[in-house]
């Protein structure tokens, strides 16, 4: 993992597959048929990287490369058939979406910083690469999207995209300044849910 583009794919990948766990943990909770299991899946696996791709006016990684498209259905069949324990494991949706996240946050920040954009940018296409997937994940499975409820998620996001910019920069790019980024993002939004952070909401008007 020490060229970027190799760093970008291993990223890539790892993330797809947590974030299809995710999205087939969710439709089956949802009680969704298989084919629902197998579009959340696809959806939450995919949408981040095609956003990030389109923005960097990239060729899609997902179209490109096979492997991409092989992950989601593999992680769909795993919940869909072994369902029974997914569902007494309810906490396992924050867990493989954080992971998601922290995944695709560094390899969209990653790949942003490589094709050459500033760091506040590559910070912001990171962060959409984070979060795209998880809010389509949502917007289908008929739930507020996740980004945009009182927990803190977007936090984690942005503090692991300027680590990321911010160890570039030294020209740390290796597996070690990698996992860093992953790992703080990881356990800042699963710190979160633990220690039950919100962020603020506006005041409700009194009747």
């Amino acid at each position: 993992m020490t060229e970027p583009t190799t760093a970008v794919l291993v990223l890539d990948l790892l993330g797809v597959f947590v974030f299809a766990l995710s999205g087939a943990t969710l439709a089956v909770q949802a009680r969704m048929d298989a084919f629902g299991v197998l579009v959340l899946a696809g959806v939450a696996a995919l949408g981040g990287g095609v956003l990030r791709d389109l923005l960097l006016d990239t060729p899609v990684a997902a179209l490109a490369d096979g492997r991409y498209l092989l992950v989601p259905p593999l992680a769909a069949a795993l919940v869909f058939f072994f369902s029974p324990l997914v569902e007494r494991l309810g906490p396992a949706v924050r867990l493989f979406d954080a992971a998601g996240l922290g995944l695709f946050v560094v390899s969209g920040t990653t790949k942003a910083l490589d094709a050459g954009l500033g760091t506040v940018s590559a910070v912001v296409v990171g962060c959409l690469t984070g979060i795209g997937g998880g809010v389509l994940r949502d917007v289908l499975a008929g739930v507020v999207p996740v980004v945009l409820r009182r927990e803190v998620y977007a936090v984690p996001a942005v503090l692991g995209a300027f680590l990321v910019a911010a160890l570039h920069g030294q020209g740390l790019r290796g597996p070690g300044a990698v996992s860093a980024a992953v790992l703080l993002i990881i356990g800042f939004r699963m710190l979160g849910v633990w220690r039950d952070w919100h962020a603020p909401v506006a005041p409700q008007r009194r009747v």
